[in-house]
């Protein structure tokens, strides 16, 4: 097996002239607050506003975030605070990759990295004060900082090693499953366990995110005061619908047949997502029978268990059809919940402000961009899962970071294979970046198998395929709106 020669990591002939980057990152900075200012908010931004402000926290969105805003109400209230530091993180994180790659003379490399920042679609969707932006933002500068001190081989100072734990944390307990994308790329870019057997580093890792799991809800109830929703139980529920609808049983535990047959009839289960079972208009009755009401169904982990092995086949039905529309597969290119709000959800609060031409207009590059293989999960999963194979074994530093960053990405987004519940693109925003900077980095530093590298990319190219396919109409649209029932009965 042959593969390509890498100088990466070498500082000969090494530019130490950072300027130009530099600059060309800060520009970008600028013109990022001009077309977005003061940034928008969304429904769960508004929620966690409303949080930040009366000081009354709970569980259903990670409260780091509704805690970091009420520190940041001290200084301006509203969404710009939290919007220029959403800025400063993904500027100067690309800023630093881009000008670490400009110091080694890698020039072509530093531009690309700086044209993932620019890529309409997920800028649109960092300019958002969104706890997946914000979880985006935080790994890029910590990406940032380790290409900066460790493509030239130097030690890293205290500060940035503490600055990378920081933003690690924060972006852990900014979203429920950020853990696996964090853990993993932490282990890779430190290079531990340093074991070659794959079984030793795959366990470790599971140890290790498993171990984040369950300390997670001490951290939100315990250090965090954040008072229990009820959230745990979505998962669950989805999972038993799924089970349920697919196996065609009579109904799920506390749940009387006659109100799951109904259910049934009015099309509550959707691959899509569970939100019809939260919605007292459409399914919410489902919900509320079965978790949600006070006392309801005090074994539900147990029934959850009980049901995925007594029907794995239905379980699996139930998984993959929501993975395909999680990952945005065999779909057509209308699904919707993909494109960057132009504008803020309607509040009482302030947030938001109308928005300028610039929003408009990186708003229709956005959608452009989404009927696009550079706006499908799937395909960055597959060009993750590609690099990940391919550059196995190499320890140059950005072959390194490289691969750490495929790894987050492939980790990231195939966890929703188990642990997703809904379909929104934003969910894969830092898969998506992140697959796209290894794929730079690794490619630039030639730390690619040459057979696998052409292997991986026929892959993705059937990816790309079949996408394609489902997108002209060879799919049926997986997402159908529930009528509430005063709709559906007029």
């Amino acid at each position: 097996m042959t593969y390509v020669r890498s100088s990466a990591g070498s500082v000969i002939g090494r530019s130490r002239s950072p300027v130009p980057w530099m600059l060309a990152a800060a520009l970008l900075f600028v013109a990022s607050l001009a077309m977005r200012f003061p940034g928008v908010a969304m429904y769960d931004s508004v929620t966690q506003y409303q949080q930040a402000v009366s000081g009354n926290y709970d569980d259903w969105h990670p409260p780091i975030m509704a805690h970091a805003w009420a520190l940041l109400n001290h200084i301006h209230g509203g969404t710009a605070p939290f919007f220029i530091v959403q800025m400063l993180l993904w500027w100067s994180g690309l800023g630093l990759i881009s000008v670490a790659l400009g110091q080694q003379r890698r020039h072509g490399a530093a531009a690309l990295v700086l044209l993932v920042g620019i890529a309409p679609l997920w800028l649109g969707w960092t300019t958002v004060v969104l706890k997946d932006a914000q979880m985006a933002c935080c790994l890029a500068a910590a990406t940032g900082l380790a290409a900066y001190w460790r493509f030239d081989r130097r030690n890293m100072p205290g500060w940035a090693v503490a600055a990378i734990a920081i933003l690690l944390i924060y972006a852990t307990l900014v979203r429920g499953n950020a853990v696996f994308a964090t853990v993993p790329f932490a282990m890779a870019l430190v290079g531990w366990p340093r074991r070659d057997r794959l079984w030793v580093q795959v366990t470790t890792g599971i140890v290790l995110m498993l171990a984040v799991i369950a300390v997670s809800p001490f951290i939100n109830h315990r250090l965090l005061l954040a008072a229990p929703s009820g959230v745990e139980r979505v998962l669950p529920l989805y999972d038993m619908v799924g089970i349920t609808h697919y196996a065609r049983l009579p109904s799920i535990a506390a749940i009387p047949p006659a109100l799951w047959a109904e259910s049934e009839q009015k099309g509550c289960y959707t691959p899509y997502y569970w939100n019809p079972y939260g919605e007292d208009r459409q399914c919410g009755s489902i919900g509320t029978a079965a978790v949600f009401a006070e006392g309801a169904e005090p074994h539900l982990m147990r029934d959850w268990a009980g049901q995925v092995l007594r029907h794995p086949v239905a379980y699996a039905r139930h998984r993959l059809s929501h993975l395909n529309s999680n990952l945005r597969f065999w779909v057509r290119g209308t699904e919707p919940d993909a494109i960057p709000p132009i504008d803020s959800e309607p509040n009482k609060d302030g947030l938001g402000a109308p928005p300028t031409a610039g929003a408009r207009m990186l708003i229709s590059a956005a959608t452009l961009m989404l009927a696009t293989p550079l706006g499908w999960p799937i395909v960055w999963l597959a060009v993750a899962a590609g690099l990940t194979w391919a550059s196995t074994g190499r320890t140059e530093p950005q072959a390194r970071l490289g691969r750490a960053l495929a790894i987050s990405a492939l980790c990231m987004s195939g966890s929703f294979a188990v642990v997703s519940i809904a379909s929104d693109l934003r969910y894969h925003l830092w898969s998506m970046v992140a697959a796209a900077l290894a794929l730079i980095l690794l490619i630039d530093a030639r730390a690619l198998y040459r057979r696998r590298a052409l292997i991986s990319g026929a892959v993705v190219l059937g990816v790309i395929a079949i996408g394609t396919a489902a997108r002209l109409g060879a799919a049926s649209p997986v997402y159908i709106p529930v009528m509430p029932p005063a709709t559906a009965s007029s």
